[in-house]
């Protein structure tokens, strides 16, 4: 892809996100797809990503993003995002809280044939359990 086809790739995804669409989400995926995430560990595979996607919105019924930037170099990206919902439905056994969680997050995508084939999610898993009230902090002073 060359930077505007990419361009409009995430146009369309972060469309595709703020719906909710499972299925176009994992379609952007190729076949043997790898992502790395601090919820999910490694995964491999379109059934595997696809769980991914499905179970975040059946936790976070509202959850939404918006893209803070986009960095494109050749068939990489780094996507910056700003992303919050509500605790609504089951997370990780976790039973809904109620709560609005709020975070920046980071995706690096390495590109296949127009389709990510290597993801990374970078994000604060531990402030994310704090916002929900799952985990307790100290204070530091």
């Amino acid at each position: 892809m060359n930077r505007s086809e990419m361009e409009a790739f995430f146009v369309r995804r972060d469309a595709a996100w703020q719906r909710h669409e499972v299925a176009e989400l994992t379609a952007d995926h190729t076949e043997d797809c790898v992502v790395h995430s601090p919820l999910a560990g490694k995964v491999k595979g379109l059934p595997a990503i696809e769980e991914i996607y499905a179970g975040w919105f059946s936790s976070f019924t509202d959850a939404k993003y918006s893209t803070e930037s986009l960095l494109i170099d050749g068939n990489q990206a780094a996507q910056i995002v700003i992303m919050t919902g509500i605790h609504s439905g089951d997370f990780c056994g976790l039973a809904p809280t109620g709560k609005v969680f709020n975070m920046r997050c980071a995706f690096l995508f390495g590109f296949s044939e127009g389709k990510i084939a290597r993801e990374i999610r970078i994000y604060d898993f531990t402030a994310l359990l704090l916002q929900l009230g799952v985990l307790k902090a100290k204070p530091a002073f």
